[in-house]
């Protein structure tokens, strides 16, 4: 009788600390042995000449979400995670949306209908709090942070979404006190508005002006304010898709002083500028996304971030909205300003292959600083580690294996989301994830999908370690607890 369920042998494996040779054993869904000459599985896969690295953890992903102007995503729990696991992806932490009037348990228990049925790999949730009422913070967020749903989301934009400086102090106090991770979406509001009032009237109404509307300053400011807050309760933040270098200078700035401040960048403000929204007629609009695209300076801005360790996370920021689809970019209709056009871009499927390519391939980060960025350091961060983000003996046997030296086009025709385009069309890229495995069993390998709806599992997050980090109290009274030192 065979002694593991699967072997891969000859496995060059990548983690975020080593690169070492070994077979693996998997047992039971869960890797149980890396050594070489390992006896017999029940099933084997000879690697040789690949890499093995942990499968993708993708912790900032908007999966059959509703917008705030009353647009679903194109991608459901089916074809979003398809998606993902075929780009070498096999966990994903989306977002459970309240929208104001909700209760924060109703609104978990229809995202668990949602994705439970659906779902190819494996899943958690953050949650979107928009609306914290006294029931929200002293009764819903304690008991669901207890359940496992230990991060949310904060909005300081969007006239539906966004919280009051006086409402992010009190969901930032809850946080500490129940131990939370706070994800916090930087730009001003007020700002942004009355730069988009001023364009409209003026009759400024293209794509391009989506980013005019928004500029650096905007993201800076409510950048700076964030981590302020946090300071003053005393609690970590992370701030999520940095798109420019006055966003990146306050960050520094607050970890140079030891704040438990984290960022997060996505491809976007890698692969993608400010020219690309203006494209001939409607095209920018495949391109428009929060904040947007910045200039080709800022784009190596955002490298050297990446690269000198700025940045804890590289997350796709997957907000799919079809282009030539009613219900999609233009349901506010083909003469829709830029206000009126949904904004978000896809990327769940060529995340890791863009990064790995341009970073690794080019000598700009090391393989095992690409593990760290898009697997082992979320999942760490949201507290799924060491089950999710590494190939580590007790770790789910979540395992992609890549080809390093294959060359992909990039076209929508050969991805698997629910979308009619990529921003992405025509990027060449070298490496790409060949073989996909979660827990132990095969979701995608050889250009073909072998996943199959509901096999994914939800997965309660233990609280992030983060918030054991040494406090650093602004003044002698906590304003959490109320005690004075």
């Amino acid at each position: 009788m065979a002694e593991f369920d699967l072997v891969i042998r000859n496995a060059d494996v990548a983690t975020e600390r080593d690169r070492f040779a070994c077979d693996i054993g998997v047992q039971d869904g869960k890797i149980a042995a890396l050594e070489s000459g390992l006896s017999d599985g029940e099933r084997e896969i000879d690697v040789e000449g690949m890499l093995v690295m942990p499968g993708g953890v993708d912790s900032h992903c908007h999966v059959e979400q509703i917008s705030s102007n009353g647009v679903w995503t194109a991608d459901d729990w089916f074809t979003a995670t398809r998606s993902a696991a075929c780009g070498g992806t096999t966990t994903i932490i989306p977002f459970a949306c309240q929208h104001r009037g909700d209760s924060l348990r109703e609104v978990v228990k229809e995202y668990h209908e949602m994705a439970t049925p659906k779902a190819v790999i494996d899943y958690a949730f953050h949650l979107i709090v928009s609306d914290p009422t006294d029931q929200v913070l002293g009764q819903e967020l304690p008991a669901l942070i207890k359940d496992g749903y230990t991060s949310f989301k904060i909005y300081l934009t969007y006239d539906a979404l966004m919280l009051t400086d006086r409402q992010f102090l009190d969901v930032l106090a809850v946080a500490r006190s129940e131990g939370a991770m706070v994800m916090v979406h930087a730009e001003n509001n007020d700002m942004i508005a009355w730069m988009a009032e001023r364009l409209l009237r003026a009759g400024l109404r293209e794509p391009k002006f989506h980013a005019v509307a928004r500029p650096m300053l905007v993201e800076r400011e409510a950048t700076h304010r964030s981590i302020a807050l946090a300071e003053l309760v005393d609690v970590p933040i992370l701030i999520v898709h940095v798109s420019g270098g006055e966003a990146i200078e306050q960050i520094r700035w607050a970890q140079e002083r030891g704040l438990n401040v984290y960022g997060e960048t996505c491809p976007q403000y890698l692969f993608l500028t400010e020219d690309d929204l203006d494209k001939p007629g409607l095209e920018g609009a495949k391109h428009m996304c929060s904040p947007p695209p910045r200039d080709k300076a800022n784009q190596e801005v955002v490298w050297k971030a990446l690269e000198d360790g700025l940045f804890e996370v590289f997350s796709s920021d997957h907000a799919p909205y079809r282009f030539d689809d009613p219900e999609g970019k233009f349901k506010a209709g083909r003469d829709a300003h830029f206000k009126q056009i949904a904004n978000g871009v896809p990327g769940l499927e060529v995340r890791l292959p863009l990064l790995f390519s341009e970073g690794v391939g080019k000598g700009r980060i090391s393989l095992q600083e690409f593990v760290a960025l898009t697997a082992t350091n979320a999942a760490r961060l949201y507290g799924l580690h060491p089950r999710k983000g590494d190939v580590a003996i007790g770790s789910d046997a979540d395992i992609t294996i890549w080809d390093p030296d294959k060359q992909v086009t990039i076209r929508q025709s050969i991805l698997h989301d629910a979308m009619d385009y990529t921003p992405y069309d025509g990027m060449e890229v070298t490496g790409w994830p060949v073989t996909t495995f979660s827990r132990g069993n095969i979701v995608w390998d050889n250009n073909e999908f072998l996943g199959k709806a509901g096999q994914g599992d939800f997965l309660p997050c233990d609280t992030p370690p983060a918030l054991s980090a040494k406090r650093q109290p602004v003044t002698a009274f906590d304003p959490v607890t109320g005690e004075l030192s």
